[in-house]
């Protein structure tokens, strides 16, 4: 490490001292940085005072030791995992614990020849020594084993021999196993099967045998399955969980609310498996309110059926939520309580929580009333047969609906949309991929899913039902799980705002971040493809919503108070506020426990887990089922939008389908490439060319895995060649394509040690 070299002291400015933090291998402290500075006696006060702006900012951090390290930095010892080993060998590594918002930093492991530790594989835990690099990478020391990986292997069997092979479906796991043929248990090429490794050693590739045939690769149901078996995800439910929901019966009036001759509708997907919500607006008739609305969001008292502490419940609150695939639901609550009576079906009375809201001209909401109440839908109807009706397309069900019901639907949401447009939430419009399958259990198309004005005034409606919530439950002091969204760090935003000045798009230094200031930043996109790239770029910004007991406010949103209270049926969050208002607002019984309130805490953070889990099993199966529909594709040429740039290469989205794929930086041209971060492009130096977020390119596809669901391009009107094999970068421009070394290699030695002489050379 490297101290300036003056002899006078000069006072640094608050970027000298965060650069020479940052070139620093290792965390420094107070007095390291006084010396390489040469400041003493009272000017010490000065270098507080820029540390302490530097903390609160963001750009660094304060460990146990007082020791400080640029933010999101890992301890110089820690517990990492193995997550895979590189085409180069390298074995690769991330930290257990990663407290940060920023991407995961990358960990090579070194492996010295004279260190007497086990070679490490994947899923293992390993104590180690980490020292960063300049390139924010980390070589990592293994000091001891902590755990080894075990569990079941997911893969798909190929016959070879007597025996055959097991390719994981997880891309992290690079080796195959080996299956005997007594141990294959009449797999057949092609099979998704669930395999153990057999204990031992393995020099070569581990040994296995098959535990379960999940069924043939690139049939609808083995792809959702996949991911319900890599995931953990539980989709069986156990026999007292469903005695329980056998045991329940419908539910007649009592002390409800008799809602049934209010004409409610619910409006869903076509393809709703479940029905948690209806909703009912109408002019206010209040003379007071000239030009308000009043509107009903009637949802399903699942507290009901599902009460604290029964089985129900536990199995409930472990599944977390219900998790969708395009072949099938993963449901939180057995069919009989999912699909049938918690179900708000048309022509049969049901039991719900209700929520009347009334709203001034403007939108503005005035008050709001909860009650238990019994419906009777007048009608279960699709966003499309809404939206055709309004359009002046009504069928034979929505044409008798179309003046009462849904006109006065359409009227009381643009009154609504006065005061959202107002409130400023934030404005990405980010597509969605939809799959169908058809009658046959093969895919019938894939493409993005239309966004309509039905869809908007469902998702209005529904967030003044769930305002309404949190401000009950806040007003009472009672126990909430809001849904938190936290605001943008500081260090993403200097990213943004680094990356929005090449567009000539003003950010200022230090403003207060709000979702207008985002707002206002998309409309300053001079077109199109601008827009695009800065919807983007916020969006990569934005923190993970989460479930907490601690009201943290809604970013996106722009709300303070926000909890999710209309989807009881698939989310244990709105389960969990459904009887925090029951208890709070004396609503009979199913309220709150005493224990169940003092575990929000945990059970915040054990469903935000299971929602993730949730998030990234829907997509990888929605990748596989895209990449078995494009299969008989490749060598087609299609339109895409770049949605990533990083040292490998360019990730785009297909225009029609919304599919992903990797186009490698080897079929990028005849050129080498130098990966900017900060600006998310990659620049050729012989050519000048620019790839840079959101440009659209013509590909052709080259390459489809429907085991892993990865598809890789190449984009048209380019020459491209091999690329050497090279290592990660050591400059500024981490992983970038550079020229190839013209020094011969005169003698070979551990990558790890390598790796380390080269540094030592640019130091």
């Amino acid at each position: 490490m490297k101290s300036p070299s003056a002899r006078k002291a000069v006072l640094p400015t608050k970027e000298q001292v965060r650069a020479f933090i940052e070139e620093s291998n290792s965390p420094v402290g107070k007095r390291e940085i006084a010396r390489a500075f040469h400041i003493k006696g009272s000017d010490r006060i000065y270098l507080k005072q820029i540390l302490k702006e530097l903390i609160r900012d963001g750009a660094l951090e304060q460990g146990r030791k007082r020791e400080l390290a640029p933010a999101g930095t890992l301890p110089s010892v820690g517990v990492i995992e193995v997550t895979r080993v590189d085409k180069d060998g390298d074995v690769l590594a991330k930290p257990l614990v990663w407290g940060n918002d920023s991407p995961l930093p990358v960990i090579y492991i070194v492996q010295e020849r004279k260190a007497r530790v086990q070679a490490p594989g994947i899923g293992d835990r390993l104590l180690a020594r980490l020292s960063r690099s300049k390139d924010g990478t980390y070589d990592a020391r293994i000091i001891r084993h902590l755990q080894s990986a075990s569990g079941p292997v997911l893969g798909v069997y190929t016959k070879i021999g007597n025996g055959g092979r097991v390719r994981p479906t997880d891309r992290k796991l690079k080796k195959e196993v080996v299956i005997r043929e007594e141990n294959s248990k009449g797999a057949q090429s092609g099979d998704v099967v669930l395999c153990e490794i057999l204990p031992g050693k393995h020099m070569a590739l581990p040994e296995g045998r098959v535990k379960e045939r999940l069924g043939p690769m690139g049939d609808a149901a083995s792809l959702s399955l996949i991911a319900i078996h890599a995931h953990g995800i539980p989709s069986e439910f156990a026999e007292s969980v469903i005695q329980e929901a056998l045991a329940a019966k419908p539910v007649k009036l009592g002390k409800r609310t008799d809602l049934r001759k209010v004409p409610l509708i619910t409006i869903d997907p076509v393809d709703a498996r479940d029905r948690d919500d209806a909703v009912w607006a109408a002019a206010d008739d209040d003379p007071a309110n000239k030009g308000g609305w009043q509107a009903i969001v009637a949802i399903a008292d699942v507290a009901h059926y599902v009460t604290s502490g029964s089985e129900l419940d536990k199995s409930s609150k472990d599944r977390g939520n219900s998790v969708y695939f395009p072949d099938r639901v993963v449901p939180m609550l057995p069919h009989e309580l999912s699909s049938d009576l918690c179900s708000l079906h048309d022509k049969v009375d049901r039991p719900v929580m209700a929520v009347q809201m009334w709203f001034d001209e403007n939108g503005n909401k005035l008050r709001h009333k909860f009650m238990r109440a019994l419906i009777h839908s007048h009608a279960s109807l699709t966003y499309r047969q809404v939206q055709n009706a309004r359009d002046g397309h009504p069928d034979d069900v929505t044409e008798p609906l179309l003046a009462t019901v849904i006109a006065p639907l359409y009227d009381a949401y643009a009154c609504l949309k006065k005061a959202r447009d107002k409130r400023g939430p934030l404005n990405l419009d980010l597509p969605e991929r939809q799959i169908e399958i058809g009658e046959d259990g093969f895919i019938k198309a894939v493409h993005k899913k239309q966004r309509l004005d039905a869809h908007m005034l469902i998702e209005e409606f529904m967030i003044q039902a769930n305002v309404a919530a949190a401000e009950a439950l806040t007003k009472k002091r009672a126990p909430c799980m809001f849904r938190v969204h936290e605001p943008p760090s500081a260090e993403k935003m200097q990213g943004l705002s680094e990356t929005l000045r090449d567009m000539n798009i003003s950010l200022a230094k230090g403003q207060v971040m709000k979702t207008t200031t985002f707002n206002r930043i998309l409309a300053q996109a001079k077109d199109e493809n601008d827009r695009e790239l800065v919807s983007s770029l916020v969006l990569r910004t934005q923190s993970q919503a989460v479930y907490s007991p601690n009201n943290l406010h809604h970013f996106g949103l722009n709300l303070k108070n926000y909890a999710h209270f209309t989807s009881p049926i698939r989310r244990y969050s709105d389960l969990l506020v459904h009887r925090s208002l029951i208890k709070a607002l004396n609503l009979g019984e199913g309220g709150l426990s005493d224990d169940e309130a003092l575990q929000f805490d945990a059970i915040g953070t054990h469903i935000s887990a299971t929602e993730r889990r949730a998030m990234v099993a829907e997509r990888q199966t929605n990748d596989r089922f895209t990449a078995v529909f494009l299969a008989n594709k490749v060598g087609e040429i299609f339109q895409a939008k770049v949605s990533g740039v990083t040292r490998a290469g360019l990730f785009l989205s297909f225009d029609d389908t919304g599919a992903d794929a990797l186009a490698p930086i080897s079929t990028l041209g005849n050129d080498y490439f130098r990966f900017d971060p900060d600006k998310h492009t990659l620049i050729g130096e012989r050519t000048g060319q620019i790839y840079r977020l959101a440009d659209r390119l013509a590909v052709r596809l080259r390459e489809v895995d429907i085991v892993t669901g990865s598809m890789i391009v190449e984009v048209e009107g380019t020459e491209s060649r091999p690329r050497p094999t090279r290592k990660p970068s050591q400059d500024k421009n981490p992983g970038a394509k550079r020229r190839p070394p013209t020094r011969k290699k005169k003698k070979t030695m551990p990558k790890g040690k390598k790796r380390a002489l080269r540094r030592r050379r640019e130091d």
